[in-house]
């Protein structure tokens, strides 16, 4: 059979909720009758024929290195059907301005690992942090980075080492330290939470400009007398404000494991908790009156065991799957990026981020 000239791809918001800059994934298999060989030369239109940003990734890491998945983005209105043509045409080559989302292993920095997409920026500690003399710092914890732009920082801010300063576009104003930060995650037992140390390895995945995903390896640490390692996959695409991770833990003896997810206690801190929607939200003062930020960490209420907190941070504690592996979203918004007024506007976008996980775009792809 010849390969199909095009496809076209219908893909519907359920919810009667606007879904601004949502991720439309379309596997190698839905778009095979294409006969394309190399995902990096699809192309897509939207409706009006234009050409839509999109990317070629590769989820599944293995041997061959080669994208099994094709990405690209569209904002739907309320209960609205989208439509879309998927060709083959020349291979991609992104220009830098079209890059929303980017990360990096910063080595320069005593191993940082960072990430950023067009309205937030993280940071995660690797093993050098642990023995640098000038600020000795061991912990697995989630850092925020405030931005004000919409261009990736990540570069200029490590080149001028002045992250510490806002001269304009934003700045690190959150003390993560010890604490598990913006989502920073262990395991929860014998009443207590257990964290690992730094980073000791990692590997870029998906770069941009869409999506920016990367996975870190953690050696063994205790958890009640055993011993468990980690590797942490985390992924953040354009237009959001929540990262998505996944814990894949290797306990060195059977049975199950809880995981504590957290957000580090600050003084005159507002906390939400809805365990229907499995959900914590945090709005709080940032220091030096730099406004307020919201803080929020999502798992699947399904797996949701209950809410706790220890003297560093607020806690949701969940079931890990059968594989060991726990599934969740964590990020943060600043009111003065101009995208978050208020805690009531924060609120309403977790909210609304936990509805589209629970009903996500639905895509069928047909031959035209």
């Amino acid at each position: 059979m010849a390969p199909a000239a095009n496809l076209t791809v219908t893909a519907v918001n359920k919810l009667p909720l606007p879904r601004p800059g949502q991720t439309i994934e379309l596997s190698a298999k839905q778009i095979e009758s294409l006969g394309v060989k190399d995902l990096n030369t699809v192309h897509v239109r939207d409706v009006a024929d234009q050409e839509l940003l999109c990317q070629a990734v590769d989820t599944d890491y293995d041997a061959l290195h080669q994208p099994d998945i094709v990405i690209f983005q569209s904002d739907f209105a309320p209960r609205e059907t989208n439509t879309f043509t998927v060709s083959v045409g020349p291979k991609q080559v992104f220009t830098r301005e079209q890059f929303k989302a980017f990360g990096r292993f910063v080595r320069e920095r005593f191993d940082d690992f960072a990430w950023e997409n067009d309205r937030i920026a993280h940071r995660t500690y690797g093993k050098a942090l642990e023995t640098w003399i000038g600020e000795p710092l061991t912990s697995s914890s989630i850092d925020i980075w405030s931005k004000r732009t919409t261009r990736m920082v990540i570069n200029d801010w490590y080149m001028a080492d002045q992250y510490h300063d806002d001269t304009g576009e934003g700045a690190d104003k959150y003390a993560a330290g010890v604490t598990r930060g913006c989502g920073g995650n262990g395991l929860w037992a014998g009443g207590k939470l257990w964290t690992s140390k730094n980073f000791v390895n990692s590997r870029t995945l998906a770069n941009g400009p869409i999506r920016v995903m990367f996975a870190l390896e953690y050696e063994a640490f205790d958890v009640n007398g055993r011993k468990v390692s980690e590797v942490k996959r985390i992924t953040l695409d354009a237009g959001s404000n929540l990262s998505r991770f996944q814990s894949l833990y290797r306990p060195g003896a059977p049975g199950p494991l809880a995981s504590g997810i957290g957000i580090r206690k600050t003084p005159g801190a507002a906390k939400t908790f809805n365990a229907k929607r499995g959900t914590l939200t945090v709005w709080e003062p940032m220091i030096e009156n730099l406004g307020m930020q919201g803080i929020a960490v999502l798992v699947d209420p399904r797996l949701l065991e209950r809410e706790t907190e220890d003297s560093l941070n607020y806690l949701v504690l969940a079931r890990c799957g059968e594989d060991n592996a726990i599934t969740y979203w964590a990020g943060f918004g600043w009111d003065k990026s101009g995208q978050f007024a208020n805690r009531a506007a924060w609120e309403k976008y977790v909210v609304e981020f936990a509805q589209g996980l629970a009903s996500p775009i639905e895509v069928k792809v047909a031959a035209r």
